[in-house]
């Protein structure tokens, strides 16, 4: 039997390679070689915490990583949009296909979803992994597997733009300048929206943000935010913002922030899964909230406009790792979140 290397979490902060069987492909299947897998946010919620808010808590041994891409090497019966050797970007999550929500487009909210890398189902930190083809969109040829890879939150910054209505004649703010931020500025952008604003307390986050194509930049640490939104916006406000630091004080200035009629969407999670919210404001505004879970119908969207050259996504990479190096990988990112926007792990 084939083995392969897999990074497998034993505990809390906590993560060994180990040697595994090769999984062969089923019907309607592709095995994929995976080249980079990116660690996200979530991943470190469960390497740190063991869970995400209520959901259901990490078991060890578990396998983390569900933002891959890779190369096709072994395809299972019934598949003909792929073959051996076409590089892809994988979509993580698998639904039943015949709940309300499946049928009705909305996939994304199914609840029979199987997701990489939320319990009890294993992640893609590994250097094989089988997924239903359907779930798995041939890269153009100058799109990379590096960039295939983040595609998946690159997917969440289109969702969340078009939650918002994105569109041109838009000022928008984005807070928060993570790895979520900044491709949300970057959908935004693509989708054309006129001028889009950053706002973080970390500098070199707002940097990136400038570098890849913020008209500017609030630094809520050292700035007084409501007067620099003023100067920025004529004092009518933002049309449509959108909150990734998933804090309350960020999630209230963004009510302050909001024109009267505008969007705010809500993307990040709170640490306490609870914020406490000026309502009665956003009331007087007429405001509309949105929230995002994850994205729907968006790979094909966000792979063009990679394809094309609206989205930098090389850009927002900060660090690669070898899948050897994934302890010290996971641990520089929840310890150096100054420096570190987005960590990828390469497969050898």
């Amino acid at each position: 039997m084939s083995m392969m290397k897999t990074a497998v979490m034993t505990g809390l902060g906590r993560v060994i390679i180990e040697q595994r069987p090769i999984p062969e492909p089923g019907e309607g299947e592709v095995q994929v070689k995976l080249e980079y897998v990116g660690i996200c946010g979530s991943d470190l919620h469960y390497f740190e915490h063991g869970r995400i808010g209520e959901g259901t808590p990490v078991k060890p041994p578990f396998v983390l990583g569900h933002e891959p891409g890779g190369v096709v090497t072994k395809t299972g019966g019934a598949v003909k949009n792929l073959k051996a050797g076409d590089r892809v970007a994988l979509e993580p999550g698998k639904t039943c296909g015949h709940c309300e929500f499946c049928k009705t487009g909305r996939y994304n909210l199914c609840p029979e979803v199987v997701f990489f890398a939320t319990p009890p189902v294993d992640g893609v930190f590994s250097e094989y992994t089988t997924h239903p083809a359907d779930l798995c969109f041939k890269l153009p040829d100058n799109v990379s597997t590096l960039e295939g890879a983040l595609i998946e939150p690159l997917a969440v910054g289109f969702h969340a733009a078009n939650q918002g209505g994105a569109h041109a004649g838009q000022r928008a703010l984005v807070f928060g300048s993570g790895c979520i931020g900044l491709v949300s500025i970057m959908a935004l952008k693509a989708e054309g929206v006129s001028a889009v604003y950053a706002a973080d307390i970390i500098p070199k986050r707002l940097d990136k943000a400038l570098e890849l194509g913020a008209a500017g930049v609030i630094n809520s640490k050292t700035e007084d935010i409501v007067k620099k939104a003023a100067e920025i916006t004529g004092g009518a406000g933002f049309d449509l913002i959108i909150e990734t630091a998933g804090t309350e004080v960020s999630t209230r200035q963004a009510i302050a922030l909001a024109k009267k009629g505008a969007v705010i969407v809500l993307v990040g999670y709170s640490a306490s899964g609870e914020l406490t919210l000026p309502v009665s404001l956003a009331l007087d505004k007429e405001l509309t909230f949105k929230t995002v879970f994850r994205y729907r119908h968006i790979y094909p969207m966000a792979i063009e406009a990679v394809a094309s050259g609206k989205v930098n996504l090389k850009g927002i990479v900060t660090e690669i790792f070898p899948l050897d190096d994934i302890q010290n990988a996971l641990d520089k990112s929840i310890n150096d979140k100054t420096n570190m926007v987005k960590a990828v792990v390469r497969i050898p």
